[in-house]
């Protein structure tokens, strides 16, 4: 009985905890009122009475025995499925990153090759060669690195060092950096947020929310498009919507948007630099902050995504 209290509560051993404690308080509310005819707890006088008692008790030590039984065989089913559909997640995962690397790695043994096996080769090709060898590394770089923020995510997030964030002050970094880009693509960025928005948590996954969001759009939503920021500040916690009036997404993309690797237009997606994992990022990451995330399409009018950030995360309640 030790070992077992001593066990982990697993759904099968709440479900165990839970019909036992229902049958003792049935059996004692039986035995004490003898078939509720008592108005009021009396001392067992009759030798019936002392064999109820015995014969409840060994009812619920067998039903108790047979429950446990169930119970375990329940975790260990339970406990297998599990197993053996992270063993899955962890194999595709382990393909789409060699294959997401086989692409890069390719294209610079491509163009290094051929500018070391080609000594004839023209200065302006050479050039045009290393430029592109250089686009690739920096991509490889920055798949590399997103595999690793997930990483931390998945296997250390106590190793993550947190904070109070001025979330208002990130973003607005965010929008002198982006600006550029912003530009380019002859969108507007309309920062709505109020001043002083704070958050206990970890500042790079907070800013990867927000700057996958905005990097997102830009890469996708359309030129022209307005992106718009905003908040609001509820008692504990933040909720945020970022909205766009771009191509936005179809629906049936919708429900996987959020899976790693996961692309609705695979050569496109590649094209513009894109890892694959930035939204997966952004989801991650604000359920490590105790928030939650939606993504919706406005009818082929844009994109919304709004999500929360609680004000004093679980980092926060890790420590006290």
């Amino acid at each position: 009985m030790a070992a077992m209290m001593n066990r982990k509560l697993t759904e099968g051993y709440k479900m165990w905890l839970t019909v036992m404690a229902v049958f003792a308080l049935y059996a004692a509310i039986f035995i004490l009122f003898e078939d509720y005819d008592r108005k009021f707890i009396m001392p067992f006088n009759e030798v019936s009475d002392w064999h109820l008692l015995l014969f409840s008790l060994a009812v619920m030590v067998g039903l108790g025995f047979l429950l446990f039984r169930y119970a375990t065989r329940m975790d260990e089913r339970l406990s297998r499925e599990q197993a053996e559909e992270g063993t899955r997640l962890r194999r595709e995962l382990t393909q789409n990153i060699a294959h997401e690397l086989k692409t890069p790695v390719a294209s610079i043994l491509g163009y290094t090759e051929t500018i070391l096996n080609t000594p004839s080769i023209s200065e302006e090709t050479r050039q045009q060669f290393i430029t592109r060898t250089h686009s690739q590394a920096l991509r490889l770089t920055a798949l590399l690195q997103d595999i690793s923020t997930l990483n931390k995510m998945d296997y250390a997030p106590e190793m993550l060092k947190k904070e109070r964030v001025d979330v208002s002050a990130l973003f607005a970094d965010i929008v002198q950096e982006t600006f550029l880009a912003v530009a380019g693509q002859q969108m507007t960025l309309h920062n709505n947020l109020p001043q002083h928005i704070i958050v206990h948590g970890n500042a790079s996954l907070l800013y990867s929310i927000f700057r996958n969001l905005v990097d997102n759009a830009v890469s996708y939503a359309g030129k022209g498009t307005v992106i718009d920021v905003s908040a609001t500040e509820l008692p504990e916690e933040v909720a945020f919507t970022f909205r766009d009036n771009g191509v936005g997404i179809p629906k049936e993309h919708l429900p996987r948007i959020f899976e790693r690797f996961y692309r609705i237009e695979k050569g496109r997606s590649r094209e513009m630099g894109g890892t694959g994992l930035g939204l997966a990022i952004v989801k991650n990451a604000v359920l490590l902050h105790g928030g939650s995330i939606a993504i919706r399409d406005t009818d082929g009018h844009g994109l919304v995504v709004e999500f929360t950030l609680r004000k004093e995360s679980r980092f926060a309640r890790s420590e006290e």
